[in-house]
């Protein structure tokens, strides 16, 4: 009997490890200065601040609109894709447009999507952020606009597969610096 339990203690158990996930590390925040002089040839009345970690990039290809423009975080494989119009009597189409966009690409794959007003008097800087919850492909997108001349639309993406659990993160780090970006536009012109 106590050669039974003797042997029997001596069972090892096998406990599986947890997933665990990447460390992340993520830069301090730093900001610079864009204005429609930052690039030569560039003709986009508006200034904000943007992450100094990241890297402007502009789409001058044949045909390309001018106010395509990109902030690229290489590292995180992330790009804010923006694009800038000119409000020509056409801000409800603009607007039809932006929405769209999100019902038609998102809400399928989104567990949920809070919108978060921005209104900024002074700045005349008025637009929604969309945070998209979920394994979408974009989990940050944002207009704003002065309601009378200029149009500035906004999306996150990240070159990868979307996991909004192992993204979330880098997701969290970037809508601060979306929403940065938001708080500091200002038009010219």
């Amino acid at each position: 009997m106590i050669f039974i339990s003797a042997s029997y203690s001596c069972r090892h158990v096998h406990v599986p490890k947890p997933r665990g996930h990447f460390r992340i590390d993520l830069p301090e925040r730093q900001y610079v200065q864009f204005n429609e002089h930052s690039e030569k040839n560039l003709n986009i009345p508006l200034s904000f601040e943007y992450p100094a970690y990241g890297r402007l990039t502009f789409q001058r290809e044949h045909g390309s609109d001018p106010g395509w423009f990109n902030i690229e975080f290489p590292s995180y494989k992330a790009k804010i894709y923006l694009t800038y119009k000119d409000v020509n009597n056409d801000l409800d189409s603009l607007l039809d447009e932006s929405y769209d966009l999100n019902v038609k690409y998102h809400v399928a794959k989104a567990d949920a999507i809070k919108e978060l007003v921005f209104s900024n008097h002074d700045n005349k800087v008025y637009g929604i952020l969309y945070d998209l919850k979920g394994n979408t492909a974009s989990a940050v997108e944002f207009y704003v606009t002065d309601s009378l001349s200029h149009y500035l639309r906004g999306s996150l993406y990240f070159a990868s597969e979307p996991n909004a659990d192992s993204l979330a993160p880098v997701i969290d780090f970037f809508r601060e610096d979306i929403m940065h970006l938001i708080e500091t536009l200002k038009w010219k012109k």
